[in-house]
């Protein structure tokens, strides 16, 4: 976290641009304080419009001068212009202070706060290490707004999470799966859908928790009765036919896809397209097929970045991305873990990739709805110098909220990892402190977002 937080706070720091607005400069201890009977330089420089000197026709530049109030804050009122990033630069006389920096966003994004989290998560109910509820807890405690469990063939571990956690934390538990069907070998991730895909064929590992129970294979006990294996397979078959694709095996797959994404619009889901850049020690899939896939889009959106730290992983799947957008296929992207291990010190690929989303709530239906409506953008973490993929619009914003908001709001969110943990170690002293903490991430959005 940058030093100059460590001494003052600046809030909202982002908001609605091309009006007036009050931005308040808050000292965070003496060695900050401003002086009370001294008046200071304020200067608010819009960053893309670069320096004065050099480019002095520029507009996005104010100079206002203003003495401390009662409490001890600088305030200053300007209309800020546009969108992008502001520096706010504090002088007394001539003596640098401080900087610090606000954005400015266009009026589509009223409302919409960035919740950063993962779509594509793993436990020890398929093939993680983790038990559900404290994978959940570990990225809470990384900083995570959101988290699926997507284990392998199976939707009931996202349903142990959600059930078991209750009311006791503001982080939102998607219910979710991966999905592995027959006669296809494309993953496919079902994020917030409401009822299981894997559980729509009978036989299906799913079933290991409760048999056909509806209440572990659904959110809300409601969802089509699952057909048998020759049944699925005869409709795959026939399905198959229309498919134009030369090869048998890509066609049956591909009607399998088509399927599964037909229910995904049913269940209220986002599909997702995960890491077809995966080497196994060959890639995943046949790089014709995977363009295919992209160009007809039985998903919603692409998993961009993915749980490899390998460049030809990430890095191509980036490619593709940016060659299949210049072709006019422009589609939602998202970037996760792929996690089978939560433990960041002994997992190196845990905090990878990561996704942050505009939504208006930090719940199931808003996540989605932002995602299908291309507010969202990829988070590349493998090293410190991170990067990221998406719109430019939304790589701007988001570098902005890396390097501003997230770093304030992760440490908030630490402690609440480690007492999630502690709780459901059976710790009773931890649920009063999660209790005194339920509540601070919604607060701190409205501090700092006046959207």
């Amino acid at each position: 976290m940058k030093q100059e937080f460590y001494d003052y706070d600046i809030y909202p720091k982002v908001f609605l641009g091309d009006r007036e607005t009050t931005v308040t400069i808050q000292p965070l201890g003496v060695n900050s304080a401003f002086s009370v009977e001294k008046t200071y330089t304020v200067e608010a420089h819009k960053v893309d419009q670069s320096h004065v000197a050099r480019y002095p026709e520029r507009s996005g530049r104010t100079t206002l001068y203003c003495t401390p109030d009662a409490d001890g804050c600088l305030r200053v009122t300007s209309c800020f212009e546009g969108e992008g990033e502001y520096n706010i630069t504090v002088l007394d006389g001539e003596r640098f202070v401080v900087s610090l920096s606000v954005y400015c966003l266009h009026e589509d994004m009223a409302g919409r706060i960035p919740l950063r989290g993962d779509l594509h998560l793993h436990t020890c109910r398929s093939d993680g290490h983790d038990d559900p509820v404290n994978v959940v807890a570990n990225y809470r405690g990384y900083g995570y707004d959101f988290a699926v469990i997507s284990d392998h063939s199976r939707y009931y571990p996202s349903l142990e999470a959600i059930r078991r956690y209750g009311d006791i934390s503001d982080v939102a538990i998607i219910p979710g799966e991966e999905v592995h069907m027959p006669f296809n070998d494309v993953h496919y991730v079902n994020f917030g859908g409401k009822y299981s895909i894997n559980a729509l064929v009978s036989g299906n590992l799913n079933e290991e928790k409760a048999g056909d129970d509806l209440a572990w294979r659904s959110l809300d006990g409601n969802a089509p009765d699952p057909v048998s294996q020759e049944e699925f397979k005869a409709i795959i078959e026939e399905r198959a036919k229309s498919v134009p694709l030369e090869h048998e095996s890509e066609r049956l797959s591909y009607a399998v896809l088509e399927w599964i994404y037909e229910h995904m619009q049913k269940n209220g889901g986002l599909g997702i397209f995960p890491h077809p850049y995966w080497l196994c020690p060959l890639m995943q899939l046949p790089e014709e097929y995977t363009k295919f896939i992209y160009k007809n889009k039985p998903f919603d959106a692409f998993e961009v970045l993915g749980g490899e730290n390998y460049f030809a992983h990430n890095g191509f799947q980036t490619a593709l991305y940016y060659e299949m957008r210049r072709e006019g296929y422009d589609h939602p992207v998202v970037g996760s873990t792929d996690s089978h291990n939560s433990v960041a010190e002994h997992n190196r690929n845990a905090l990878i990739c990561s996704t942050i989303v505009f939504a208006k709530e930090n719940e199931r239906e808003s996540l989605i709805d932002a995602i299908k409506n291309k507010y969202s953008v990829a988070v590349d973490t493998i090293s410190a110098e991170y990067r990221l993929v998406g719109d430019f619009r939304w790589i701007r914003y988001g570098c902005f909220l890396m390097e501003n908001y997230f770093p304030i709001h992760d440490e908030a969110c630490r402690a609440e990892g480690y007492y999630l943990r502690r709780y459901f170690a059976g710790d009773d002293r931890a649920a009063e402190v999660l209790r005194t903490m339920k509540g601070q991430i919604p607060a701190m959005q409205k501090k700092y977002f006046a959207l």
